[in-house]
């Protein structure tokens, strides 16, 4: 049976705590609003506070078990009739769907890229040598031995104000749970879109380029996800907020990680970017040492192609060795496992 939205308008946005989170619900809250003014309902949105278990665990995101760590409680809270949809980090989402859900809307994309913010306005070439950089992704640190092998890489997890403490101590606000850290290191790398999100653009000493780091598949995009029976309302308020483009580059990408079958520690980048020509599709798989890569480039001239063109740039990267350059299906094993 279709769920019914309540008497009152009230559409219950579920929401991670982290000030990131609420930055990104706040944006779609609004967004929401706005398009429901425009079509004449009265409409408000109220967000719901989702505790994950990403966000109050200090273990390195790969031991929670890769990106699901963000997604799972969100999900569980829409399934529950907790809340009527849910804002994802659309590079969070593993790639395969879960039964009773979708997601209706992905907006505009922010940057795509990452950034190094670090000390004394370094940028990655100025690092001194065997500088401390933080990240918890191994797509960023393979990437960053690929360009400077002496960098010691110290494995992090935390929001983006606690990360960015690591570095700049106080002149970054403490955030939820994690806590702040005195600084300890000499540079981060974080998403652009967070730190734009967020109001942090101030601390980036240098901002990255595919040339130099590809992103993680659909990183600066967000997935707004629903019941497949939300209210007829809801949908159609939703599918103002969707952007085709934005859509079409997010599906080729993660297409990648699908065809590819990467687990959650997989050293793998992509971007899809829409052009006057259709979908470019740039992909690579770097070996967690930084020691070599394989690269895939190609071409779609139709968007409903995203899919295809993904799964055509995984087959292309295998067919190039990208199996005997690091190990695709790799994870870590969690906290307990791990004897931590």
């Amino acid at each position: 049976m279709a769920s019914a939205m309540p008497a009152s308008r009230t559409i219950r946005l579920g929401t991670r705590a982290s000030a990131l989170a609420r930055a990104q619900s706040g944006t779609i809250a609004r967004a929401l609003e706005r398009a429901a003014a425009a079509a004449g309902e009265r409409v408000g949105v109220k967000l719901v506070p989702v505790r994950t278990q990403g966000d109050v665990d200090p273990s390195s995101l790969a031991s929670l078990g890769g990106v699901g760590a963000f997604a799972a409680a969100l999900r569980l809270a829409l399934l529950d009739g907790q809340c009527d949809l849910a804002v994802h980090s659309f590079k969070d989402l593993p790639t395969a769907p879960v039964d009773g859900l979708r997601v209706w809307a992905v907006p505009q994309r922010e940057d795509p890229f990452d950034a190094l913010c670090a000390r004394d306005g370094w940028g990655l070439d100025d690092l001194p040598r065997e500088a401390r950089v933080g990240t918890g992704s191994p797509r960023r640190a393979a990437q960053l031995l690929l360009r400077r092998p002496d960098l010691r890489i110290i494995d992090i997890r935390g929001n983006v104000p606690t990360r960015l403490s690591r570095v700049l101590g106080a002149e970054v606000w403490p955030d939820g749970p994690l806590g702040a850290r005195q600084p300890d290191l000499d540079g981060v790398v974080l998403a652009m879109a967070g730190l734009r999100r967020l109001g942090l653009t101030g601390h980036v000493t240098e901002a990255f380029d595919e040339g130099v780091m590809l992103p993680a598949a659909a990183q600066g995009a967000l997935a707004v996800e629903a019941r497949v029976d939300a209210d007829p309302l809801l949908t159609s308020l939703l599918a103002t907020l969707d952007h085709a483009e934005t859509r079409a580059e997010a599906v080729a990408e993660r297409a990648v990680m699908e065809g590819l079958e990467a687990g959650c520690a997989a050293p793998v980048g992509a971007l899809a970017q829409v052009d006057e020509r259709g979908l470019r599709l740039d992909a690579a798989v770097i070996s967690v040492k930084g020691t070599e890569a394989v690269r895939s480039r190609l071409r779609a001239s139709n968007l409903d192609d995203a899919e295809a063109l993904g799964h055509r740039a995984a087959s292309d990267l295998l067919g190039r060795g990208a199996g005997d350059v690091a190990d695709l299906r790799a994870t870590k094993p969690r906290r307990s496992e791990a004897g931590q």
